[in-house]
């Protein structure tokens, strides 16, 4: 069951050549009634487009433990998601990713579009306190921002707010 947007999928080959396996797998995942099936001309922008979308969301719904009817709402809470996605873009285009200039805008087209209780899977499982994809979405962005020499000061104050719940749920921290 997917209970968010219109439920869709998206994928290719990384070097972005059609082949005849993603069109056999398109063709497949056509066959399952209100699914929408893409093959983008560009994967690493579709991975990065998703990827920037849904760390912003789990960040900022996990840290403020609010859904995203309150975050988009508040102009300080929509500002970070806002932060967010520009550290985000930063990392993205600094690998070499050409991710939009409109990227932004657009995920928060799509905020706007979610019911006001929306909230992100990783968020869910911080407030649930079981193990989280936090090294996964705002980890990731910090050290990939690292790497490529991109100031991520948003991302990295998320993460760090969230490691302690995150380690307590991995049995590495006890209080």
């Amino acid at each position: 069951m997917h209970v968010a947007a219109d439920p869709f999928v998206r994928f290719g080959e990384l070097d972005n050549r059609p082949s005849e396996r993603t069109r056999r797998l398109k063709d497949a995942f056509e066959r399952a009634r209100g699914l929408k099936v893409d093959i983008p001309a560009d994967i690493q922008v579709a991975i990065w487009s998703k990827f920037l979308l849904i760390c912003a969301m789990s960040g900022v719904g996990g840290a403020t433990r609010a859904p995203i009817g309150v975050t988009r709402k508040l102009p300080e809470t929509r500002g970070l998601l806002e932060a967010l996605m520009r550290e985000i873009r930063a990392v993205a285009l600094a690998r070499g990713v050409a991710l939009p200039e409109d990227a932004i805008a657009r995920a928060m087209g799509f905020f706007d579009a979610l019911p006001e209780n929306g909230t992100a899977s990783m968020q869910r499982d911080i407030l649930d306190g079981v193990p989280s994809e936090l090294e996964s979405q705002n980890g990731a962005v910090v050290r990939l921002g690292t790497a490529a020499g991109v100031p991520t000061p948003v991302n990295t104050a998320i993460h760090a707010a969230l490691l302690p719940q995150e380690l307590r749920s991995r049995g590495e921290l006890h209080f």
